[in-house]
């Protein structure tokens, strides 16, 4: 018996990335997961590799998609935010456009979800919410980061007060706050600065331990929130940065 057992869970951003390794380490621990995505391609990818997760299309910047999700799925016992995009630019780069967009994918989109299944969870007087954040955002600043942080920070800020309003109601949520991690987005926008092994060069030498993290590090520490060993752990942003922030 793993330690999910028992529980559902639900991950957006689920394809590919943290949003997939969270969604393998909950079903290994034995969570019924549901994993969600636009990405219809990597959703299949992910099932035809394991077949005990169930995928769902689902863009989290529809609202009435999101209800309609939640019919589908039934009441969770864990929701996993993991969507998000992140801007390359300072305030002065940024459009009306970028901040709109950024804000619906990075916090708005996680609203919605949590207005979604809160109320089932707090029927049913139990639920744990876990929110992909970073170590870019109240923690810390980046270059060239201005809106990604700033969305990043709403996370750390939406998650903090959520737990505020129900901890006396069972539920629980924490924000995950990864350092540099190499997922498939990561290597595209490294790709996308035209020089890969600069650009790699140029992140890897920001990080103390030398390497860049692993989505099935950040996956750890989500499966452990969402989990009932930590039945006392409510309102923290955890640093998950390899001592970026040392």
């Amino acid at each position: 018996m793993g330690r999910l057992a028992g529980k559902v869970a639900i991950v957006t951003a689920a394809a590919a990335g943290i949003g997939r390794a969270s969604a393998v380490a909950m079903a290994r621990e034995g969570a019924k997961v549901f994993a969600a995505d636009i990405d219809e391609a990597g959703l299949g990818k992910l099932k035809a590799e394991n077949n005990t997760i169930e995928t769902l299309t689902l863009d989290v910047c529809d609202a009435a998609k999101v209800r309609a999700a939640r019919e589908q799925t039934g009441p969770v016992d864990v929701l996993v935010n993991c969507s998000g995009f992140v801007h390359h630019g300072t305030v002065m780069e940024v459009s009306e456009k970028d901040w709109d967009f950024s804000f619906d994918l990075n916090v708005r989109a996680h609203f919605r979800m949590i207005q979604a299944y809160l109320p089932a969870m707090l029927e049913r007087g139990a639920g744990s919410i876990v929110n992909i954040a970073s170590v870019v955002s109240t923690i810390k600043g980046a270059p060239n980061r201005f809106l990604y942080g700033a969305t990043k920070g709403a996370v750390i800020a939406l998650t903090k007060q959520l737990a505020a309003d129900y901890v006396g109601r069972g539920i629980r949520a924490n924000a995950v706050c990864p350092g540099t991690v190499e997922t498939p987005s990561l290597i595209a926008r490294m790709r996308a600065r035209g020089d890969y092994d600069k650009a790699r060069a140029e992140f890897l030498a920001r990080q103390p331990t030398g390497r860049l993290g692993r989505p099935e590090e950040i996956a750890s520490l989500v499966t452990y929130l969402a989990s009932d060993e930590a039945a006392f752990v409510t309102g923290q942003a955890f640093i998950i940065d390899g001592g970026w922030t040392i």
